[in-house]
């Protein structure tokens, strides 16, 4: 077994490199604290001082009007914004219109058919959390939805309309998505 360098552990050395950051409201020492929400950076005053602020500083984007483009709903200038969910083009006119410019993908790729309701086809979506999904554009009537690329191709065990691109340590390979077929080939 090997020695422990004692050295490591010495604390003199280690509180001499930690600079510690000073509360901008009573001047006591912050430090990282914890919740359920999240780490952030809190006042040891507390609760006689609450400062609090967050532990990242996220840069956000001004509002940056696209000059010589035209909302479609209004006519006023269209405008680069930061939301909640991230960076959209949308109307300077807001409140009073609303309208949000949607990325258009069918000009990238084929339109695939809904293979459940046949209406529709699949469109790339995006959840709160920032996951890429494929849905039906007839969303409320089919709520058709697979987690992975779809290709354009039935499946040829059992006939589903569309199968899957999955990536894997084998590398890619096409799937059926319904449960009860197993059929996999490498692409």
């Amino acid at each position: 077994m090997s020695k422990i360098d004692q050295q490591l552990f010495t604390v003199h050395e280690h509180a001499l490199e930690k600079e510690f950051e000073l509360c901008p409201v009573c001047g006591s020492e912050l430090s990282v604290k914890h919740s359920k929400h999240g780490s952030f950076v809190g006042c040891n005053n507390y609760p006689t001082c609450d400062y609090t602020r967050p532990l990242v500083q996220h840069e956000s984007i001004e509002t940056q009007v696209i000059s010589g483009s035209q909302c479609p709903k209004c006519g006023h200038e269209l405008a680069v914004k930061s939301g909640r969910f991230g960076i959209f083009i949308g109307c300077t006119h807001y409140p009073e219109c609303t309208h949000i410019e949607k990325h258009d993908h069918s000009n990238e790729a084929e339109q695939i058919a809904c293979p459940q309701c046949n209406k529709g086809h699949l469109e790339s979506r995006t959840s709160r959390y920032g996951k890429t999904f494929f849905a039906c554009s007839a969303y409320p009537k089919c709520k058709f939805i697979v987690n992975y690329p779809p290709y354009n191709e039935p499946c040829p065990d059992c006939g589903f309309g569309i199968l899957v691109e999955r990536k894997g340590a084998a590398g890619s390979r096409l799937e059926c998505p319904q449960k009860s077929c197993k059929y996999k080939r490498a692409l």
